[in-house]
């Protein structure tokens, strides 16, 4: 049954299974929010995170597929991943480094587009 599971290439049901498990961990963060389970609320913010990297990586492992399989699906949602890696990386930096001590200077950014 889950034989070539890991053939990215040729195989699309991991990146499915990744997304799908995405999924219910955004359903997990969601119900986590409720009052009734207030107790184990210090989890909400680990299923949001780990719900937003199963997404990233199965949306990685379909572009894999898309890029053999389906070239103009693929150039369309390369964008799509680039701003989808970004946004993981801006929510690793506020849950991880905001409270110690590292600092980024955005201002080199805005001197290049100006």
């Amino acid at each position: 049954m889950f034989e070539g599971i890991f053939d990215i290439k040729n195989d699309r049901r991991l990146s499915m299974y990744l997304y799908r498990l995405g999924f219910g961990l955004w359903l997990v963060y969601l119900a986590l929010g409720a009052p009734a389970l207030r107790a184990y609320g210090h989890f909400r913010e680990d299923a949001g995170v780990g719900c937003i990297l199963l997404m990233v990586v199965g949306f990685s492992a379909s572009m894999v597929y898309d890029y053999f399989h389906n070239h103009e699906a693929y150039e369309q949602k390369k964008k799509w991943l680039f701003v989808s890696y970004l946004f993981l990386a801006g929510i690793v930096y506020l849950l991880e480094f905001q409270h110690k001590g590292i600092r980024l200077d955005w201002t080199w950014l805005l001197r290049w587009f100006s």
